[in-house]
C-alpha cells in the first residue's frame, strides 16, 4: 500500500510540473532591404523566474516593475538571439517595450530593428532563450519576407537555423504547418489527457457496475474509432469557423471549458455517465478543443496568401500526433486489460490524478491565479 501511494505521489508531482501551458515565446522577423524589424513576445512569468521582476515580492508583476526593469529584459533577451547574413552579424537594438495579453498570461513585447552588412538569399539566426534554465522552451517565429511568410521553431536541439528567403512552395508551407500542428498536439497536455481520459476505459465494459477487460480486440478499436472520430469532426468544424474569423470567444472561457472538459471526462470512468457513449462527450467537448487549436494557429501567424494551406497542414498535423497517441497507447492497453494494475491504478488512479490536475488548471484559469 505504501508503495502505491508513493507512486501516486511522485506521478501526481510529475503531471503537476507540466500542468500549465509550456514556456513558449513568440517572434516575428520582416526582412526588407538589407535591414530585419521584429517583435518579441516573452511571458513575464518566465522573464521572472529568470531575472526576477516581482520586486515587492506578492506573487504579481506590476507594470511599474516592468518598465523599472526594460533595459535589464532587453539586455537578457538580444544577448540570446543572433542574427546575421553572409557570416557577418547584424547588431539589434530595442526600440519599443509593450505589455500585451496572451491566453496564458502577459507577456513583455520588444520591438527592435537589426542592420545587416548585406542580406542576399538566406538569413541565420541563433536563439538561445531560456534554454539554460528550461530546456523544454520553444522559440516560435514567423518570418516575413516581401508577401511570403514561414515558420519556425527553435528548441535547444535546433538553436540555430538558416532561413532562405526565396519564395517557399506551397508543398514546403504545408509541411510546415503540418508539422506545427503535430508538435502543438503533443505538448497540449490539457488536449492530451481529455483524449487520453476518454480512452482508458476503451478496452472495458460496464456490467454491476464495474469495469470489466473486453475478451477481443474488435469492440475497443471500435470504441476508440468513434471516439477519436467524434473529437476529429467537432474541433476541426470549430477550428476553421475561428481561423476564418466566423465565430471568436473569449480566450478565457475557452481555456477554462478545455479544463472542464477533462475533469468531466475523467470523473466519468469513476462516476460513469456516458460509459458507451464517451464519443458524445468526445463531440461536444472537441468543439471548444477546437477554439483552443486556433489560438495557437493565431499565435504562430497565417500567411494570408495561403490560408486555406496552413489550415488544412496544421488541422492534418493535429490528426497525425493524435494518432500516433493512440497507437502507442491501444495495443499497451488491450495487453494490460486483465490486469488489476489497469484496472485499478490506470483507470481509476490515473483518472483521478487527471481529474485533480484539470480542476487546479480551471481553478487558475477561470480565477486568473495561480496555485
Amino acid at each position: 500500500m505504501k508503495r502505491l501511494m508513493l507512486l501516486f505521489f511522485c506521478f501526481f508531482h510529475a503531471s503537476y510540473a507540466y500542468a500549465h501551458k509550456p514556456s513558449d515565446s513568440y517572434l516575428t522577423l520582416s526582412v526588407e532591404g538589407n535591414v530585419v524589424t521584429g517583435q518579441w513576445d516573452i511571458a513575464l512569468r518566465d522573464l521572472d523566474f529568470a531575472i526576477g521582476l516581482d520586486a515587492g515580492g506578492d506573487g504579481a508583476i506590476t507594470w511599474g516593475e516592468v518598465r523599472a526593469r526594460h533595459a535589464d529584459i532587453a539586455a537578457y533577451a538580444m544577448s540570446r538571439l543572433k542574427l546575421s547574413a553572409l557570416d557577418k552579424a547584424c547588431p539589434a537594438r530595442v526600440t519599443e517595450h509593450l505589455i500585451d495579453d496572451h491566453t496564458d498570461g502577459a507577456y513583455a513585447v520588444l520591438r527592435f530593428t537589426a542592420e545587416c552588412p548585406a542580406i542576399r538569399e538566406t538569413l541565420q539566426a541563433r536563439y538561445s532563450l531560456f534554454f539554460d534554465i528550461d530546456p523544454q522552451h520553444k522559440g516560435l517565429l514567423q518570418l516575413r519576407y516581401q508577401d511570403v511568410s514561414s515558420s519556425a521553431i527553435f528548441s535547444p536541439e535546433k538553436a540555430s537555423q538558416e532561413f532562405s528567403l526565396a519564395r517557399p512552395s506551397k508543398l514546403t508551407q504545408f509541411i510546415d504547418y503540418c508539422r506545427e500542428g503535430v508538435w502543438h498536439i503533443w505538448i497540449g497536455f490539457d488536449h492530451i489527457l481529455f483524449l487520453l481520459a476518454l480512452l482508458l476505459p476503451a478496452v472495458m465494459t460496464r456490467q454491476k457496475k464495474a469495469w470489466q477487460a473486453v475478451s477481443v480486440f474488435k469492440p475497443a478499436f471500435m470504441d476508440v474509432l468513434k471516439i477519436v472520430t467524434a473529437f476529429t469532426v467537432a474541433h476541426s468544424i470549430t477550428l476553421t469557423l475561428a481561423t476564418l474569423g466566423v465565430i471568436s470567444l473569449p480566450s478565457r472561457w475557452v481555456e477554462s471549458t478545455i479544463a472542464a472538459s477533462v475533469v468531466a471526462a475523467a470523473l466519468n470512468n469513476i462516476f460513469p455517465l456516458f460509459a458507451e457513449r464517451r464519443w458524445v462527450m468526445a463531440f461536444v467537448f472537441g468543439l471548444i478543443h477546437g477554439f483552443g487549436f486556433a489560438t495557437v494557429l493565431a499565435d504562430l501567424g497565417l500567411p494570408q496568401q495561403a490560408l486555406v494551406l496552413a489550415l488544412v497542414g496544421f488541422n492534418l498535423g493535429v490528426e497525425a500526433g493524435q494518432l500516433a497517441i493512440v497507437a502507442v497507447f491501444l495495443p499497451l492497453a488491450f495487453a494490460l486489460r486483465h490486469t488489476w494494475f489497469y484496472r485499478r491504478i490506470v483507470v481509476l488512479g490515473g483518472s483521478m490524478v487527471i481529474a485533480v490536475l484539470a480542476l487546479i488548471w480551471l481553478i487558475e484559469r477561470a480565477f486568473d491565479m495561480q496555485l
